[in-house]
């Protein structure tokens, strides 16, 4: 397996750096659609989500790794940005290292909000996208298909998901909750009408929210979403207007930029509410808000970033259930590199048993012309006795094999039964 990926995650990068790479879906296809042309031997797959920005990228086992400098460029290209400003923040991980990080990823243990749920559908986004522009190939079907398996043994045979957990219900638990003391009667606006507004507005549901506000540039998308939870639509054209009157405002669109900026709030958001109290939560990344709009009086900014501490004591909750979360990890990690190097071993030993079978035939039919007197029962438990040889030269070399794609590499192995046999390619 040739695999590569390269990103950054909220680890060991800031906002800052997550939402220069931040991808839009649109952006995520016209990139993966440039790489295929860049390198039409190359698979390739993109996750951008708000807390991680990683690009998947292989080849065949007989062609060149993908190299990790070039995927840095890539992502640095799309964005117009030298990679020089990202590289520093960048992580490359290799083959098994890439195999197991994106079974973590899937499972939600490398997310912010251990157990968090959406992290599975981005990934099988990412995934899907990959395959509408024909990116994706036959290493990275195997290893997200695998992926989207080790998420599902985590979330039923683990308590990790057994009580619902989001970036949002922390926030607004551990954030929102110090600021008002109730919610039914506090006017909320969602802006944007994804996964990310959907959980929201699930768990503001749960807190006794009344009538939010929903507001997107897809009028049906909008529609659709107050008509499931009891809101009302909204232009995004007037986000002003809905954020000088709300209590709390929560920011999950894919902008792709910042789409409330400090000016137009100053002029039309805190002239007309004065110092009342105005709580923002921005879930998108890239950012919703402008930074400096925090410092505005009476209003409470909080990014993604800002939930590091909350997260870490969601974390230590559900510590007791990572053991078993990581015993599935490791199981399903060695059986899914035992099936690739079966993989890579099954047509030589299918080319050795062919290299074997066919001498066995032409002397069968040889030792048959000279005994033509033969009766048919003879001439089975001949033909019996071959087949048992055969099978017993096959067997130590079939087993060692076996041990090899057990415990490790069988190129070695390969090569030498191929020399030795003389089995062409």
């Amino acid at each position: 397996m040739k695999l590569r990926m390269v990103g950054c995650s909220h680890h060991r990068s800031g906002a800052a750096v997550r939402e220069q790479l931040a991808f839009t879906a649109e952006q995520a296809e016209e990139t993966l659609a440039r790489w295929r042309q860049t390198l039409p031997e190359a698979e390739g797959v993109l996750l951008s989500t708000c807390n991680r920005v990683e690009f998947y990228a292989a080849t065949a086992s007989d062609r060149l790794p993908p190299c990790p400098a070039l995927i840095a460029r890539h992502l640095a290209e799309a964005h117009n940005i030298p990679v020089d400003t990202v590289r520093p923040h960048l992580v490359t991980l290799r083959d098994e290292e890439a195999v197991e990080h994106l079974f973590r990823v899937a499972a939600s243990l490398d997310s912010m909000v251990l157990g968090e749920p959406q992290i599975l559908a981005q990934v099988k986004e990412a995934y899907e996208r990959a395959q509408r522009v024909d990116a994706a190939g036959p290493v990275t079907h195997e290893c997200f298909q695998r992926a989207i398996r080790v998420a599902r043994r985590v979330a039923t045979e683990t308590d990790l998901h057994k009580h619902r957990v989001s970036i949002p219900s922390i926030a607004i638990s551990d954030f929102a909750a110090q600021i008002f003391e109730r919610f039914d009667d506090k006017q909320v606006v969602v802006l944007g009408a994804g996964e990310m507004a959907d959980e929201t507005l699930r768990y503001l549901t749960d807190r006794g929210v009344r009538r939010p506000v929903i507001a997107n540039r897809s009028p049906s998308r909008a529609e659709q979403l107050a008509a499931q939870w009891g809101g009302v639509a909204a232009s995004l054209d007037d986000r002003y207007e809905l954020l000088a009157q709300a209590d709390l405002v929560i920011g999950a669109t894919a902008a792709g930029e910042a789409i409330v900026r400090l000016e137009p709030f100053r002029k039309q958001v805190s002239e007309i509410r004065g110092q009342r109290p105005l709580f923002l939560l921005d879930l998108s990344m890239p950012r919703d808000f402008e930074t400096a709009i925090g410092e505005e009086p009476g209003v409470y900014l909080y990014s993604i970033d800002d939930l590091t501490a909350a997260c870490e004591q969601n974390r230590h909750a559900r510590r007791k259930e990572l053991p078993r979360a990581e015993r599935i990890i490791g199981e399903e990690r060695e059986r899914f590199f035992i099936d690739a190097r079966h993989r890579v071993s099954a047509p030589i030993i299918a080319r050795l048993r062919e290299g074997l079978d066919a001498p066995k035939q032409d002397e069968l039919e040889r030792l048959f012309n000279k005994l033509p007197n033969l009766d048919s029962q003879a001439r089975l438990e001949i033909e019996r006795f071959a087949d048992r040889l055969v099978n017993k030269m096959l067997h130590p070399p079939m087993e060692s094999l076996r041990d090899e794609s057990r415990t490790g590499s069988p190129h070695s192995l390969l090569q030498a039964l191929s020399r030795l046999f003389q089995l062409k390619d």
